[in-house]
């Protein structure tokens, strides 16, 4: 991963305050960039009459069709109360069935209709004009990618661990 540019404190007292800075803030970094990201993506896929996280679900249907309403969730990192209502839209915008599976009617399937699978010819464009947007080259956006999927390894793992209460 590429060092960050931090500030080095001088004296305690500055090293106290300065890393309370917004701009030593690693998180704030990735959250701007999300927010512009996301505005990118807003504009791409307003002719495809999709949200952004309605664009990620299509995108992992287009990938594996007739996935459980769990699987679905574990692949894009979302519990159920999230994943819900945005099923339900897509499901009212003809573009997904969610049906009860034969074997385990606990378990509901989320498919493609004809609708759907068709939108995926016109969203092709969307990576390419999202990579134009980013001024990477698809060699640097493959490096930050990588880097942005060990960075989530590392944090997911930390979240995982049980800190004790501090004494």
């Amino acid at each position: 991963m590429r060092d960050m540019e931090l500030h080095e404190p001088t004296t305690a007292a500055e090293g106290s305050s300065r890393h309370l800075t917004l701009d030593a803030q690693l998180c704030f970094a990735l959250y701007s960039a999300q927010l512009a990201m996301g505005k990118i993506y807003r504009r791409q896929l307003a002719g495809l009459g999709l949200t952004y996280p309605q664009y990620l679900v299509m995108l992992v249907l287009w990938e594996t069709d007739g996935l459980t309403v769990s699987a679905l969730g574990d692949r894009l990192y979302l519990d159920s109360a999230t994943l819900t209502p945005l099923l339900k839209r897509l499901q009212a915008l003809g573009l997904l069935r969610r049906d009860r599976a034969q074997a385990d009617q606990r378990q509901v399937l989320v498919s493609l209709t004809p609708a759907g699978r068709a939108l995926r010819r016109r969203a092709e464009g969307v990576p390419q004009e999202v990579l134009c947007a980013t001024g990477c080259t698809p060699a640097q956006a493959r490096v930050l990618k990588a880097d942005l999927e060990e960075l989530r390894a590392h944090l997911q793992g930390a979240a995982a661990v049980e800190h004790p209460a501090k004494q």
